[in-house]
């Protein structure tokens, strides 16, 4: 009886790191599903590789919030834990919408625009690994340091994605003339867009907790 008294603090800097590989594995098949577009069989197989990436991500974010409601000490504030484990599944949201999308829309083949915007894709879910790594040690200063640069090189390559989709929008409208195509790709790029937008999200999450807790 006296242990269910007891406070608990819960493992939840260890769930941040599970879902935090499960987004760059997302990723990483999502980048191969992209690389080998052109064959069906590959293509299939990386997206189930998405698929079980994602719905691994879903049990750890269930279970983060689960804990929430029965932990009675939290490492850092609760609203804090929601809003970082809800926004990073948001991106492996994005990853598995993006697939599904593509192969829904029957894309029949991707482009110089769409590699562009999945690789930065996938260096965002990376850095978002990275960052939200150095949260349980958060005491040193190199940490935070470390930590803030991380979120900073995250808003950099959210706006090297912006200026790779604006680019790309404008080629598609100037040079597409199926209509159909055109809003394929059009919905593509923009999707790929919020993967990075999102992860630019957890960033700025990760610096309020920064703030807050160093």
């Amino acid at each position: 009886m006296l242990g269910k008294l007891l406070p608990k603090e819960g493992n939840f800097f260890e769930l941040f790191n599970e879902h935090a590989d499960q987004i760059v594995a997302a990723a990483q098949a999502f980048t191969q599903l992209v690389a080998n577009y052109a064959n069906p069989e590959l293509r299939a197989k990386y997206a189930e590789g998405v698929d079980r990436a994602e719905h691994a991500a879903d049990r750890v974010t269930h279970e983060v919030n689960r804990q929430i409601h029965t932990t009675f000490i939290t490492p850092i504030d609760r609203d804090q834990i929601h809003a970082l484990i809800n926004t990073m599944d948001d991106v492996a949201d994005l990853l598995q919408d993006s697939a599904e999308t593509m192969a829904l829309y029957d894309v029949r083949q991707t482009n110089e625009e769409i590699e562009r915007l999945t690789d930065l894709s996938l260096k965002c879910c990376e850095r978002v690994r990275d960052a939200v790594r150095l949260l349980p040690k958060l005491k040193l200063q190199a940490t935070v340091e470390a930590a803030l640069k991380t979120c900073e090189e995250i808003d950099l390559l959210e706006s090297d994605a912006d200026r790779v989709m604006r680019m790309a929008l404008s080629r598609l409208f100037r040079e597409e003339t199926d209509v159909r195509e055109l809003i394929k790709l059009k919905a593509i790029y923009e999707l790929l867009e919020k993967i990075t937008d999102r992860c630019e999200d957890v960033a700025n999450v990760i610096e309020g907790i920064i703030l807050e807790n160093s």
